[in-house]
């Protein structure tokens, strides 16, 4: 099984979050994937691919191209799984494993991740559940897929046309079987965003610009 941290190459505050992240997992290797950035032309790649990215909306609280950019680095890793017909474990930058992560049977996608805003539901089982924090990731930050899953999150995002922010696009409505491990091993300790304006930082993180800073990454 192959482990991912996603980092945007050559951006200090990346990079040092994705050392700390490998650094706390402890029960296998993690290795780095150069983030897709607006500077990739994530708009290029949309269109190579076949995706249509009409959910990725400039007005909304996330910058377009730095939200696609994202999505993008996810889809990549997505498509390595499927042509590698090897599962995955994923991490954003910002995921610290706060205890062991462990190798326990599951669907097809089973996210460790604690979720990162808003409001949620404790699971009342420990170990392997449906998701049920929400109905969606709180958090792309740490989840594990199979390839056949990857294959149906790429069929989603190119054939259905549903791409979208990637913690959202996660969801059960379009993956029923979508599942979580609590308690929940790893958890997103962020002080920056490459996505969020300043509008989407105070509904997820009650934003201050002393504590928590925005870089809308080129």
């Amino acid at each position: 099984m192959k482990a991912f941290v996603i980092t945007i190459e050559g951006m200090a505050a990346s990079e040092s979050a994705a050392k700390r992240c490998i650094k706390s997992v402890k029960n296998f290797p993690v290795e780095v994937w150069k983030a897709t950035t607006p500077k990739d032309d994530p708009v290029r790649m949309f269109e190579s691919r076949g995706i249509n990215y009409q959910f990725f909306n400039e007005q909304g609280n996330s910058y377009q191209l730095n939200c696609m950019s994202a999505f993008m680095s996810h889809f990549r890793i997505w498509e390595w799984c499927a042509i590698h017909e090897e599962e995955v474990t994923i991490f954003e930058h910002d995921a610290v494993a706060v205890s062991p992560i462990p190798n326990v049977p599951y669907q097809g996608c089973i996210t460790f991740g604690k979720p990162s805003y808003g409001k949620f539901n404790q699971p009342q089982t420990i170990g392997v559940n449906p998701l049920t924090h929400k109905q969606y990731f709180g958090g792309a930050h740490a989840y594990r897929v199979k390839p056949e899953a990857a294959r149906a999150f790429i069929s989603a995002a190119v054939d259905q046309e549903l791409a979208g922010p990637t913690d959202l696009f996660l969801n059960t409505s379009c993956f029923p079987w979508l599942q979580e491990y609590y308690p929940w091993p790893v958890e997103a300790r962020d002080s920056f965003t490459t996505i969020q304006r300043k509008g989407g930082c105070m509904s997820k993180h009650s934003w201050n610009e002393a504590t928590y800073g925005i870089y809308n990454v080129k």
